[in-house]
């Protein structure tokens, strides 16, 4: 950019050397700003806040009725009869069967909670299982996409044994085994829950998610406005923020899900979550806190995972032009409503898509739909954050080498896969001054975008370590994450386990910022 002078000495008379400044110091001030900014983030991830995740917060999901039921919930069903599971024949798209002598994929139901005693089952390949259309109506098949009145069951529990089912159909009868290769809907009689009856089942829980759908949708419509405000009310307060600004951090990264942006809110989520947001900006205005707004959860889930809000551990985002819009309008939203609060700080487009499912070409095109969406209103900082899976940690460089004021998130744990079992306390802080440096300086170049360690925690896979160890742990990953050209975001400022919360970690001197 030219000088400011420059245009001084080309003014022929001071009208347009006044207009001269009137229009560059502007666009000067901003330039400055985005090549010369020293402020470096130090910051904490609000998780579990406004995007539910369950294992932050366990007795959220406490008062859920049959809350080994929620949404996602993947059930194996071995008929008393045959010995056998119940399977949906080449994953689905064919008829259900009871011939499996161990479960996995093909023999695992997906629950879909319309109550806490109705649901429809998903299989594998997606389709529902339901009554056939054709002949008698009464096999049990897994042919529909879309789930109507002849998907629904009723699951009925043994009143001493929650383990024992029958499987009410939507024609009043209960499933049976009749054989290893027939299940029908055609059992009337009462039973005695004995070994005999073929409409018994004795059912597995092979476990599923904990997020904001089945939270709400565990809850019902009745009971879950109550239960989330209260836990948004009550989970980060304004005292949190005046804690945050006097521990030597200087930003928050905010999780939100897409819901919170439509009005009205889309069914099961609950209304309110975006009043929240709001006192999280008057708070962080009032204690010179710095926001990060996480779009953490996206329509459809980018990664199939419960902290994106999917309902069965589908993974759906970015597969339409329309869901990317509509992910978009979520950013501008948010953007619009909170780009004259001296906070906002950056917006953060999507976390952790995973790969293969969210692809590149999808991602690039949203990157660019929702960087230009934030400009239209902000001169915020847009982060663009790597995918997770098999994926080239360098792919969105040269992308956001287009884009001003941009950023790359990384997320960095000594977690979640096994090159970390077995290693010792020294061999987790070599990996952290070694590895993790040689990763940060891949990705960081010197006229690129800016880098982020969006996410990354003091906890590892070491058991009985000392709190000493878990000193040198912290300080490690503090000191090579310090050299992050945009800074770093610690996962999360509270959670149950305590070494996931940065405030127990400070309070209790295993950190200092």
């Amino acid at each position: 950019m030219r000088k400011q002078h420059n245009y001084v000495q080309m003014a022929i008379n001071s009208r347009i050397l006044l207009l001269s400044m009137v229009v560059l110091l502007p666009i000067c001030s901003v330039s400055q700003e985005m090549d010369n900014s020293s402020l470096r983030i130090k910051a904490v991830n609000l998780g579990g806040w406004l995007v539910t995740e369950g294992w932050i917060k366990p007795s959220l999901f406490d008062g859920i009725p049959n809350n080994d039921f929620l949404d996602g919930t993947g059930l194996q069903f071995q008929s008393v009869t045959t010995g056998k599971y119940l399977c949906a024949e080449t994953g689905g798209g064919t008829i259900i069967v009871a011939n499996r002598t161990a479960a996995s994929g093909w023999e695992t139901f997906s629950l879909w909670r319309l109550n806490e005693t109705t649901f429809q089952f998903r299989v594998v390949n997606k389709q529902f299982v339901g009554l056939n259309n054709n002949g008698n109506g009464i096999d049990v098949v897994a042919v529909s996409t879309t789930p109507g009145k002849s998907e629904t069951f009723e699951i009925v529990r043994k009143s001493d044994d929650k383990s024992r089912v029958r499987i009410r159909a939507p024609n009043g009868f209960f499933l049976q085994a009749k054989s290893e290769v027939q299940v029908t809907a055609d059992f009337a009689e009462n039973s005695e829950w004995g070994d005999n009856d073929p409409s018994v089942f004795v059912m597995k829980n092979s476990g599923g998610l904990q997020g904001e759908f089945q939270v709400t949708n565990g809850y019902g419509p009745q009971t879950a406005p109550q239960i989330m405000r209260n836990h948004w009310n009550t989970f980060i307060v304004e005292d949190d923020f005046k804690f945050i600004s006097t521990n030597g951090l200087n930003a928050v990264r905010i999780p939100v899900g897409w819901w919170i942006a439509s009005n009205p809110t889309p069914k099961p989520y609950v209304e309110g979550s975006l009043q929240v947001l709001d006192n999280a900006f008057l708070w962080a205005k009032k204690y010179g806190v710095k926001i990060i707004i996480d779009l953490h959860a996206a329509p459809g889930s980018q990664n199939g995972w419960e902290h994106s809000s999917s309902r069965d551990g589908s993974q759906e985002w970015g597969k339409t032009d329309e869901n990317i819009q509509q992910t978009v309008d979520v950013i501008e939203f948010l953007t619009a409503r909170y780009a004259k609060n001296p906070s906002l700080y950056a917006v953060e487009l999507i976390n952790e898509p995973r790969a293969p499912g969210a692809s590149q070409e999808s991602l690039n095109k949203y990157y660019k739909a929702g960087y230009e969406a934030v400009r239209k209103h902000s001169n915020a900082y847009v982060v663009l954050s790597n995918r997770l899976g098999p994926a080239d940690p360098r792919e969105f460089l040269s992308l956001a080498s287009g884009f001003m004021r941009s950023v790359i998130d990384v997320h960095y744990y000594n977690l979640f896969t096994s090159e970390f079992d077995g290693m010792t306390v020294q061999q987790n802080i070599d990996f952290v001054q070694t590895n993790r440096t040689s990763q940060l300086n891949h990705v960081t170049t010197s006229n690129g975008p800016r880098i982020l360690i969006g996410e990354w925690v003091a906890e590892w896979k070491v058991n009985g370590a000392t709190k000493e160890e878990y000193q040198k742990f912290a300080k490690a990953q503090l000191d090579v994450y310090g050299r992050a050209t945009f800074g770093w975001a610690y996962w999360a400022l509270k959670n149950v386990n305590n070494h996931w919360s940065l405030e127990w970690m400070i309070k209790n001197g295993y950190i200092k910022l």
